[in-house]
């Protein structure tokens, strides 16, 4: 029987003493600005949610995780941390060089031994790790098309903590949980790992699990990097303060994980629970499909509902922390009270609202019954989420120049100024590129970073209500997959492929550029010289060989009015 028990897990942190010299070191240092991704890796890294990691994975250590899940002693860590970093980069450096680790605003977080530099075969990593190599996983999608192509390794030395400035109250170390278990007189606790809001389905299934094990229960939710499209943290954290009240105040606590999540089914629930071991838990929850990323390229499940209760079976004495495992729980209307769905009698009324559901009925502002959520909980959801006819969103118009992008683009933004229900603001290609990138150039890396400016400009316009048209060439799928997840965050993203042949496009080219990309003048033209990736499942495809302006606009205010984004 595994208990708590309060000692300090080992922290990666440069001693007070020489915090001073170790700082003005680094500053003389190449240094490395940290992604958002790499941030939480590095706080987990320094603050011993790790452990037992020193750093960012060396090679064999990595080869050996990508292979068995083991380290190269032979210790069990399922999930590669690496430090991707992009070839202009790697170039400047050589193995055994130190480096520092900046946040965004420039801050020197820690410095690095780096040990390794090698590119990475990332489809056996996404096979190996992800279970396919399909960038439906947005973890796979994050290796193939925001990941570095190389990869450093080395131990880490931290100068001082990534800042957070929201819900102090609620953030604490390995080792601050560690004492307060000790403290309390905490020996057994059972930690529950979420990405989403609480419901009543997710408060009998802790009250369940905590009674089960007869443990205290600590709610540790993910507030780092979670899936594309989930709920913000801030409202998340908002829903889980409104819930704490619901339990006991002497066997429950919460604390914020700022992890970020790979939505690595089997492998993330082992990971998931050593980190929890690191916290100082002697349980921890795996529900179905723990850590699933969804449906892949051919529409069936990544991994199967219980694929990841049964590998952390398999490790869980190997990794000091034992599995509470816990199925789809539903409510049954006659009995009053949440069951599992799989031991129900046929017969009974079962009653469950699924995510998708609970989404409609919030877009549209449908009444969520009180035996699916709190009502505190509903009142935080809709300030956040209001029907759609109020929430702002992205309409993207994607195809070849000359395909009339520009031209819909702008009787669609006057349409919409007609009917004033929102700020509306039009960002072209060509106008973005005058006013935000005038010092690119049209290679296939200046390409993305102006369709990911428009989409960066957009998400901000879509956070706050307004609706942002967008009429690039965005020629790239990844590309526009990136800008979506960015505008997803804040509301909806529409994409509209305006598919205009290639020789019609040719036809209208009043500027005479597709006949210097043919003379071989005009470098990397998309679909001369460059490829063009057709979008294969837009929201809507327009064909302009016919219908004219008007009609085609009509055609993207009727798709916005059926998605409920529009009314009148």
């Amino acid at each position: 029987m595994i208990q708590s028990n309060f000692s300090a897990i080992p922290e990666l942190y440069v001693s007070g003493e020489t915090v001073k010299e170790h700082q003005e070191r680094a500053a003389q240092l190449l240094s490395w600005d940290l992604t958002r991704r790499q941030l939480c890796d590095l706080e987990l890294l320094m603050n011993g949610g790790f452990h037992p990691l020193k750093g960012f994975l060396a090679r064999n250590d990595y080869d050996g995780v990508v292979e068995n899940m083991r380290l190269a002693d032979g210790t069990l860590w399922p999930m590669p941390i690496t430090l991707d970093v992009s070839e202009r980069f790697a170039a400047t450096l050589e193995e055994g060089q130190e480096i520092a680790l900046r946040d965004q605003e420039g801050v020197i977080l820690a410095t690095m031994s780096v040990t390794d530099k090698w590119t990475p075969d990332k489809t056996r990593e996404a096979e190996k790790v992800f279970g396919a190599d399909d960038v439906a996983h947005p973890g796979v999608n994050y290796l193939h098309n925001e990941a570095g192509k190389v990869y450093l390794g080395g131990p880490v030395t931290g100068i001082e903590a990534p800042a957070h400035y929201d819900f102090k109250a609620h953030r604490y170390t390995p080792n601050e949980l560690r004492m307060m278990f000790h403290k309390l007189g905490w020996k057994r606790i059972v930690a529950f790992q979420t990405r989403n809001p609480l419901h009543r389905a997710h408060q009998e299934l802790t009250f369940r699990a905590a009674k089960e094990v007869q443990a205290n229960l600590l709610i540790h939710p993910t507030v780092g990097m979670t899936k594309p499209g989930d709920v913000d943290h801030f409202t998340r954290v908002r829903c889980y303060e409104a819930v704490l009240d619901k339990y006991p105040a002497a066997t429950t606590t919460m604390s914020l994980l700022n992890v970020a999540m790979r939505m690595g089914g089997p492998r993330e629930a082992l990971w998931h629970g050593i980190i929890r071991r690191n916290h100082g838990c002697t349980h921890f929850i795996v529900g179905r499909d723990h850590a699933g990323p969804g449906k892949n390229s051919q529409g069936q499940d990544f991994y199967g509902p219980y694929e990841a209760q049964e590998l952390f079976k398999t490790h869980e004495a190997e990794m000091g922390i034992e599995m509470v495992p816990f199925k789809h729980l539903v409510y049954v209307q006659e009995r009053v009270q949440y069951e599992p769905a799989d031991e129900i009698e046929e017969g009974a009324t079962v009653l469950n609202i699924s995510g998708t559901e609970l989404r409609r009925r919030l877009r549209e502002g449908i009444e969520l019954p009180e035996w699916f959520s709190f009502p505190e909980v509903v009142r935080e959801l809709r300030r956040t989420s209001p029907p759609r006819a109020q929430q702002g969103f992205t309409v993207f118009f994607t195809g070849l120049s000359g395909a009339g992008k520009s031209t819909i683009a702008n009787a669609l933004r006057v349409k919409l100024m007609e009917l004033g229900s929102r700020p509306v603001t039009l960002l072209d290609g060509d106008t973005v590129r005058k006013n935000l990138s005038s010092q690119l150039g049209f290679s296939r890396e200046h390409r993305d970073v102006n369709v990911r400016r428009i989409g960066f400009v957009a998400s901000e316009i879509t956070k706050n209500g307004g609706i942002a048209i967008c009429a690039p060439i965005a020629p790239y799928a990844a590309t526009r997959r990136a800008v979506r997840e960015d505008v997803e965050n804040h509301g909806a993203f529409i994409e509209v492929h305006v598919a205009t042949s290639l020789e019609e496009c040719e036809r209208r080219d009043r500027k005479g550029l597709y006949k210097l990309a043919r003379e071989g003048k005009i470098e990397e033209f998309t679909g001369i010289s460059d490829p063009y990736e057709i979008p294969q499942t837009p929201e809507l495809r327009i064909h302009t060989e016919g219908p004219d302006v008007d009609d085609c606009a009509q055609q993207v205010i009727l798709k916005l009015g059926s998605l409920g984004l529009i009314s009148g």
